[in-house]
């Protein structure tokens, strides 16, 4: 199980140190304040070229982070109220010749997975109208110039970048420059369920292109993750840490237990909040794959905890292989079933009884703090 732990004395070293690993993914965990968004903007600073009168020349990276977000501005029509829109800042090149793209019809399959509103881009003027149908006095109405929540704003622009990543995972030849794809926390504001629904859709997107772009994403969003740290499972994985003015990468790609104690917060927390979903047995499956593999034994089922009844294990082993449909039935978070939850409940409760952790770990003034 590697521990293996190295300084960086700045960002750029750290910089240089990812840009020298010849990894097609890499995975960063990393608390808030740690300096997740200044690592990205440095990053994407290094791939830049200028010439002498400071004109960038060239660049290789497309990115993704708080900066693109504030690409997108609302002007909420204070006077009149009605005719509220998302400005886009068009001196930004991110917005360069995207209208010839057809980038309306990129974007709406990928946010109608996750949304319900629809959007209208005009890109002379830089702007999106947000629509939604509504029933009114029976009738289905198109309401437009809505203001949509954070949470589906965040989506909205996720989205958007996601559309033009595609492209440049396509090889499409206005991104053909594009070496790294670098993505910083994109589900901040977003429920869990579709936290984890944003991890599967980016994870299948990248493992369709042909391997010439390089990418990085870190996140402080343990679920998220966890996710990535699944599907991605040939990546180069770290946990980032500031150390007074010093950063640290603890080389976590061979500690298959490192992250287990966030999932088991998650877990125990919704036991106690009754808010039990199926997906939560993809969850649990981690967390007894990871023990298996910690303790030796050859799959999941041997960390099943049942008190000297092999017909209980026999259920317990097929309720979590079954309900766990998979992988990911994160798109339809169903509630589980009254009998579901008794069963995962004892499973779990079994789990932790005969596997010792900290108690402590689990109160609720640690549970933001612990990995």
């Amino acid at each position: 199980m590697s521990r293996d732990i190295t300084t960086y004395s700045d960002l750029p070293a750290l910089v240089t140190h990812l840009r020298s690993l010849d990894k097609k993914y890499i995975l960063l965990f990393a608390y808030n304040g740690t300096g997740k968004t200044r690592l990205s903007m440095d990053f994407r600073l290094a791939g830049k070229q200028f010439d002498e009168e400071g004109n960038v020349t060239a660049r290789d990276t497309l990115y993704f982070n708080a900066f693109t977000e504030d690409l997108f501005y609302w002007d909420n029509d204070l006077r009149n109220d009605t005719q509220r829109v998302l400005k886009l800042n068009k001196e930004s090149q991110f917005f360069n010749g995207l209208q010839e793209l057809e980038m309306d019809n990129k974007i709406r399959p990928l946010l109608h997975q996750y949304a319900d509103f629809n959007f209208k881009i005009n890109y002379e003027e830089g702007l999106v109208v947000f629509e939604r149908q509504e029933i009114i006095d029976g009738t289905a109405q198109i309401i437009d110039h809505i203001k949509v929540s954070r949470g589906e704003e965040k989506l909205f622009i996720w989205c958007f970048f996601l559309a033009v990543a595609q492209l440049a995972i396509d090889r499409q030849e206005a991104y053909n420059w594009v070496k790294y794809i670098y993505i910083d926390d994109p589900v901040s504001s977003l429920d869990d369920n579709n936290a984890i629904a944003i991890a599967h859709r980016l994870t299948s997107m990248l493992k369709k292109g042909d391997g010439e772009i390089r990418t990085i994403i870190s996140t402080h969003h343990a679920l998220f993750y966890n996710v990535l740290h699944n599907e991605l499972g040939s990546a180069k994985k770290f946990l980032l840490q500031k150390k007074d003015n010093a950063y640290t990468l603890q080389d976590t790609t061979d500690s298959p237990f490192l992250y287990h104690i966030s999932v088991i917060q998650e877990l125990k927390k919704a036991i106690e909040n009754d808010k039990l979903y199926t997906y939560h047995f993809s969850l649990l499956r981690n967390i007894l794959e990871k023990a298996a593999n910690f303790h030796g034994f050859k799959g999941f089922a041997d960390c099943l905890i049942v008190n000297d009844d092999d017909e209980d294990k026999t259920l317990y082993n097929r309720m979590v292989s079954i309900l766990n449909h998979g992988g990911y039935s994160f798109f339809e978070a169903k509630e589980m079933l009254e009998e579901n939850k008794k069963y995962f409940k004892q499973i779990f409760d079994n789990f932790m009884n005969n596997y010792k952790f900290n108690q402590e770990l689990f109160e609720e003034t640690n549970i933001t703090e612990i990995v």
